[in-house]
């Protein structure tokens, strides 16, 4: 699962479909706030944020997640049109990775495709790594 704050209807939307297309299951929130909720509550595999949101921005939020000691495993994505390039604002507060806006939706999958474990293919009685599935 991903929880996915982003205060624009419409880049929230796009996120939302992009991730599910992909397979994943998603919970999304208008703001950090909320988001910081919706990962204590739901223990995401993966966060992504926007930077620019009220009530708590995605850095705040990315430093609230590191400081918890049940949630600092979790990798953060900040996607971002308010950073420049080579701004460490966000790997100082915890990022795991980092997504200047504008981005393709394959942008995305492949930064969150690199920070998830591989998913798993069941095989009959056996579980093996989808990479090592044989046919």
């Amino acid at each position: 699962m991903i929880v996915v704050a982003e205060d624009h209807d419409d880049i929230r939307y796009v996120l939302k479909r992009s991730l599910e297309r992909a397979g994943h299951r998603v919970v999304v929130t208008s703001d950090g706030a909320a988001a910081l909720e919706a990962v204590r509550e739901h223990r995401p595999d993966l966060v992504v944020t926007d930077v620019d949101m009220p009530r708590m921005t995605g850095l705040d939020l990315c430093r609230a997640i590191r400081a918890d000691d049940a949630l600092r495993h979790i990798p953060v994505v900040v996607a971002s049109g308010s950073l420049l390039p080579g701004d460490e604002q966000a790997s100082a507060a915890g990022a795991s990775a980092t997504l200047l806006k504008p981005f393709l939706p394959a942008q995305l999958l492949a930064v969150v495709a690199g920070l998830l474990p591989p998913a798993e293919v069941s095989s009959g009685d056996v579980t093996v790594p989808s990479g090592d599935a044989q046919s």
